[in-house]
């Protein structure tokens, strides 16, 4: 078999791959109760002061907070109750020198006053109460404007979309959001070897399961887009030809799983003008990328670190996705070692701020990938990490 003649670096290739895509400016306006996990396509800026008014932070009395300042346990202020209101209501006198007002949590402050003292901290007789410490001034209020302020902006574009992002919209108004629209991903699985519904014999006779589509699809879910799957192709050079051309027209990106080396049948490489084919990644150093199209591996635990290092920061710049990569630091709980010149992906279990390897090898086994949640990488400079060192971890 074909060798490559040069395996381009980890990292040139990913700048080679970036610079050739730009995002895509198509969006469109979704309900909020469907716009979780979307991409925001423009900054959002608040039409309103949110709370729209001063109201009060805790269940009491609105009252002017001079009138308490002498109040003491042993020697209470007294003042008269003129009115009570809920959340919701709005009283309609206004407080003086003497009075109080009761409220609840999230009523709007009355008229005259200034601060609100805890009902736990005043004594109630009938029309009367007796206050026991002073209050100062804004003392639980939460002011208009306080969580948001009128023409601020409260989310920025490339901001995947959380509940409480969609929360915030909410309160402020907002019934729609404008999103990145999904970019289209074709996904063509090839192998003769491969099969897609469960047959005993075949599998006992050298066939083999086929699960790169699933994976992908939810990989390709989970990162901005929205896969279509072409199907299994047979080893057969004008049947992956005909598929990926008919991709690449339909598609943003189009993702070929096998026939990313130089073997026989490894064909698909030949319908790509590749930018750079065979990097430093371990595993899945053959994956190539030109037109849009990855060439990626067969082997199920090659193409998850091929899709984490390459595939996912494609869409990410399709849609101008943000802090899309969850990031942690932990300490190793043993040593981990590396070949120079290789850029490797290492499967982890991160736990409690521990993060423990995979020992589990082989591009094709997709357990160590089920008792994974997150990877560490070691650059072609390094020939690894020592137990006990403080290493960046990549969940998912």
């Amino acid at each position: 078999m074909k060798e490559f003649k040069r395996l381009t670096p980890y990292g040139e290739a990913l700048k080679l791959l970036l610079n050739d895509l730009a995002e895509v400016p198509d969006a469109e306006e979704l309900p909020l109760n469907e716009a979780l996990g979307r991409v925001l396509a423009e900054d959002v800026t608040s039409p309103i002061d949110s709370p729209p008014f001063d109201r009060s932070a805790v269940d009491g009395y609105a009252l002017r907070a001079e009138d308490t300042f002498p109040a003491r346990e042993y020697s209470p202020v007294e003042l008269r109750v003129i009115d009570e209101i809920t959340a919701g209501e709005e009283s309609g006198v206004k407080v003086e020198p003497g009075t109080a007002v009761k409220l609840m949590t999230g009523a709007k402050m009355p008229e005259g006053a200034n601060a609100v003292i805890m009902q736990e901290m005043v004594e109630r007789e009938g029309d009367l109460i007796r206050v026991l410490r002073p209050v100062a001034p804004g003392g639980n209020v939460a002011f208009a404007g306080e969580d948001v302020k009128k023409g601020e902006v409260v989310l920025r574009k490339g901001q995947i979309l959380r509940p409480q992002d969609l929360a915030l919209l909410k309160s402020l108004g907002f019934k729609t959001v404008k999103v990145k629209k999904k970019p289209r991903v074709g996904i063509i699985i090839t192998g003769d070897e491969l099969i897609e519904e469960f047959d005993e014999d075949a599998l006992r006779s050298g066939k083999i399961m086929e699960s790169n589509s699933a994976m992908l699809t939810g990989l390709v879910r989970e990162y901005f887009g929205e896969p279509v799957f072409y199907g299994v192709v047979p080893d057969e050079e004008d049947a992956i030809g005909s598929a990926i051309g008919r991709a690449k027209a339909e598609n943003d990106l189009v993702l070929v799983t096998g026939g990313s080396a130089f073997g026989d049948k490894d064909f698909a490489h030949r319908f790509v003008k590749p930018l750079f084919h065979g990097t430093t990644i371990k595993p899945g150093r053959p994956i190539g990328y030109g037109e849009r199209v990855f060439i990626m591996s067969g082997y199920p635990a090659a193409v998850f670190a091929q899709f984490h290092l390459y595939v996912k920061h494609a869409l990410a710049k399709l849609v101008g996705a943000r802090d899309y990569e969850v990031k942690v630091y932990a300490r190793l709980t043993e040593r981990v070692s590396s070949q120079l010149g290789r850029h490797e992906f290492v499967k982890v279990w991160y736990e409690n701020g521990k993060v423990r390897p995979i020992r589990k090898k082989g591009s094709g086994i997709i357990s160590s990938l089920v008792e994974s949640n997150g990877y560490i990488v070691i650059p072609e400079d390094s020939e690894g990490h020592l137990e006990g060192e403080t290493v960046e971890v990549v969940l998912y």
